[in-house]
């Protein structure tokens, strides 16, 4: 009875994710974002880079688009689902 009211109220992908011990993120393919100082920045679950230069990364998500603001910005690494960029990074805003 107890998870039947959990599923009403959380939905199943919480009810999913509990089962597994996993980040509801995570089951839901939401992106996640890691930032190590103000030097580099880890995304997964990106769907492409939508503009590219050493001031600005625009980068499209499920969530939206973040835009990512600096100097000497560089992409370091990307595979279809993550990408790590590098650079100054002076500022991240997701954009609707």
């Amino acid at each position: 009875m107890d998870r039947n009211r959990k599923d009403r109220n959380g939905g199943v992908l919480d009810t999913v994710a509990e089962l597994f011990d996993l980040p509801a993120d995570l089951v839901a393919g939401l992106p996640h974002l890691e930032m190590v100082g103000s030097r580099q920045l880890y995304l997964e679950h990106h769907t492409g880079i939508l503009s590219y230069s050493e001031a600005q990364i625009d980068v499209n998500t499920t969530g939206g688009v973040l835009r990512v603001r600096g100097e000497r910005l560089a992409l370091m690494a990307m595979t279809a689902e993550e990408l790590r960029i590098g650079g100054e990074i002076a500022a991240v805003e997701w954009v609707r």
